[in-house]
């Protein structure tokens, strides 16, 4: 079994002026000796390229100079594809090509790009070779399960690719299973899991992928701990009874994942940690006006908060459009500041 540590990503140092000494080495020493591993790190392709990729240190937040400087040894990167309404058989040809271009990203960083400083990992004996070799180790995860189709098949087929866990839904429900998103207006497709969502976990866990319940609906959830054979895992989710948010995990899910022998790694985002942090009722109306102008759905948050535009993000505009979208967020948010976001201290007493 592979030690791993749930970090955060820090931009600074982790001494701050007032921090015991004693217990700063003793972080550091642990940190140190631990290989620590980020379970969910979303990518863009556009980073992946001869001349724009992870052996530079962009702006992203996780790449491989700061890998190197913050002591993360590994990560599961993502192949992320939004949902949409579109369940023809083109709609789903779309979300499937837009997968294949993101496992084909991180081949090309693991084979290609930079094969000396990161490697890979299919397996547990992987990930210990290419850490204890001194390179950083990659492992694959894959979000939302609509590029699956309503192909079995394709669930072997991106197991080969790399993938190693999978969510069955992201934001809206899938042809799988339920989003926790049904809980804004009460609308269910499948109140929990299709059929087909049920035979796709009996494929994953039959080749060797795990389940995923971050996204999913708390029903979903259950359904899946009652038929999966294997442990699932919540790859990026936070506690309900600390933060009231559909993404989070009530204590009767957080009861079934340790019966089911599964494993939940808390997400660093500020909606989920932090709760109630409504904005304020002009910002939140900006933000709304803002994502209607370039058709995106309405903000919604904690306490009524936007945050930084929640709801479902600007990632499926087009390139212009969503560098125009960030632009005008980031106008927006100077003349009408957020509210406090979450600090490192409250992520780690989460």
């Amino acid at each position: 079994m592979v030690t791993i540590a749930l970090i955060a990503a820090l931009a600074g140092p982790m001494a701050v002026q007032g921090d015991d000494p004693a217990l700063v080495a003793k972080a550091r020493a642990i940190h140190a000796k631990v290989m620590t591993l980020d379970t969910h790190v979303d990518i863009n392709p556009a980073n992946f390229r001869a001349d724009t990729n992870y052996t530079q240190r962009l702006g992203n937040q996780v790449n491989l100079p700061k890998m190197e400087e913050g002591g993360l040894d590994a990560a599961f990167f993502i192949v992320y594809v939004g949902q949409t309404q579109d369940s023809t058989p083109e709609g789903f040809a779309k979300a499937h090509a837009s997968a294949i271009e993101k496992f084909e990203a991180i081949h090309r960083l693991t084979e290609q790009i930079a094969p000396n400083r990161i490697g890979l990992a299919l397996t547990a004996a992987d990930a210990r070779r290419i850490y204890a070799g001194g390179r950083k180790v990659a492992f694959i995860g894959i979000e939302n399960g609509y590029p699956i189709g309503t192909d079995i098949t394709n669930v072997k087929k991106f197991y080969d690719l790399g993938g190693r866990y999978m969510s069955l839904a992201h934001n809206g429900h899938s042809q799988l299973s339920d989003s926790n998103t049904g809980e804004r207006d009460g609308v269910w497709a499948h109140n929990g899991l299709s059929a087909l969502g049920k035979q796709v976990i009996a494929e994953m866990n039959r080749v060797g992928i795990m389940v995923d319940i971050s996204h999913p609906s708390k029903q979903s959830m259950m359904q899946t701990l009652e038929i999966s054979k294997a442990p699932v895992i919540a790859s990026h989710s936070g506690v309900r009874a600390i933060c009231n948010h559909s993404r989070n995990l009530d204590d009767e899910q957080l009861l079934g994942l340790k019966k089911n022998g599964g494993v939940a790694q808390l997400v660093a985002f500020n909606a989920y940690v932090k709760c109630p942090n409504p904005d304020s009722p002009e910002r939140l109306q900006a933000i709304t006006t803002l994502r209607q102008e370039f058709g995106l759905p309405p903000a919604t948050g904690p306490g009524g908060g936007a945050g930084t535009g929640g709801g479902g993000g600007p990632q499926s505009l087009p390139p212009d459009k969503r560098a125009e979208y960030q632009r005008r967020m980031a106008e927006l948010t100077q003349r009408l500041p957020a509210a406090p976001r979450a600090t490192v201290k409250e992520f780690v007493n989460h």
